[in-house]
């Protein structure tokens, strides 16, 4: 476990997902922002088409969800955030999102490689990757025609991301 992680497992800081209304994650992230709450919105640009122009977008790669850290002592300010429906977990305990799966997303969102939603697979070989701009993520492959894809789950919220990545890069976990 590195230093960092240590370290906000002992101030209580922790990942937790946020179920927001419908296209309000942005304004979610900016408001958690000047809160001093530290936010996380995944995002990928898509080309979208009015009648008289076409445009390219930032989108939530996970509609309707925001990702954030806080300790459970600030969870009432971040409930009161407009916008904000709920915090993901079981019953009435939110529950905390692993931090490996929260540092995957962030790789892969620094990443140069394109990417874009999934849906979550239940089945499917879990693997690693070995070389690359995303080595040392895990996710699941899946085979699409002659191409292979890592998708990178957020179980808590059934949510995915898929990468097109070469086959050699990978190894089974």
């Amino acid at each position: 476990m590195n230093q960092t992680i240590q370290t906000n497992q002992i101030n209580g800081l922790r990942w937790y997902a946020l179920r927001t209304r419908s296209r309000y994650e942005k304004l979610v992230r900016e408001q958690l922002a000047k809160q001093g709450i530290e936010p996380l919105l995944p995002t990928v640009k898509r080309l979208r088409q009015w009648k008289d122009r076409k445009k390219e977008v930032e989108v939530p790669l996970f509609s309707g969800y925001c990702f954030v850290r806080f300790a459970l002592g600030q969870r009432l300010p971040v409930l009161k955030t407009i916008g904000v429906v709920d915090i993901v977990g079981s019953g009435h305990c939110p529950e905390p999102i692993a931090d490996e799966e929260i540092a995957a997303i962030q790789t892969l969102m620094a990443s140069v490689l394109p990417y874009d939603s999934h849906p979550y697979l239940y089945e499917g070989m879990q693997v690693e990757v070995v070389r690359g701009p995303l080595q040392g993520v895990h996710g699941i492959l899946l085979r699409k025609e002659k191409r292979h894809r890592l998708v990178i789950g957020v179980r808590l919220i059934q949510q995915a991301a898929a990468v097109e990545i070469d086959v050699t890069d990978i190894v089974p976990v």
